[in-house]
């Protein structure tokens, strides 16, 4: 049986336990723009899975330019120092789901399966499921005990765990 690393437990534990992300995008004049996203993982096709309103400036941004920046971090506790809290920066790439299609379907399965309250929402015809592909992580697990990684190693972490 393979161990994980350490870090890669860590960031799969990250990434199980929070439930929402900063989404980093560029408008058609290069503005950076940020919003917050709900999203899950896609251990089958490693990829963060976000549902988004066409009518978002962050959908019109994505398709205009597929590059994205993605922050998960942990949430800070009262009392508890916050430089070294856990997160990860993923530089990805957006891919718009086809309504109807197999991939949109996945993703919806996915999605729902994180966030079953959202249903109703997926039946609206200006909501579009959007895959987001790691190339590459700038993991914090801590103070000190920090990295960057390769797509292979991000998508180790969204996978089926050892």
């Amino acid at each position: 049986m393979a161990t994980e690393h350490s870090l890669t437990r860590a960031l799969r534990e990250l990434l199980a336990s929070q439930r929402t992300a900063a989404l980093g995008t560029l408008d058609d004049d290069g503005a950076v723009f940020v919003s917050m996203v709900p999203f899950a993982v896609d251990p089958q096709d490693p990829s963060l899975v976000i549902h988004v309103s066409g009518l978002a400036a962050h959908s019109r941004n994505l398709q205009h330019t597929p590059r994205v920046s993605v922050l998960v971090c942990q949430a800070e506790a009262a009392g508890e120092p916050v430089h070294a809290l856990p997160r990860v920066t993923l530089d990805a790439v957006a891919t718009v789901a086809e309504p109807g299609s197999a991939d949109a379907m996945a993703c919806r399965g996915v999605y729902l399966a994180r966030f079953p309250e959202a249903e109703p929402m997926t039946a609206l015809g200006d909501f579009r499921f959007v895959r987001l592909r790691p190339q590459g992580a700038r993991q914090v697990a801590g103070f000190g005990a920090a990295r960057s990684l390769a797509a292979a190693e991000v998508n180790q972490a969204l996978g089926p765990p050892p």
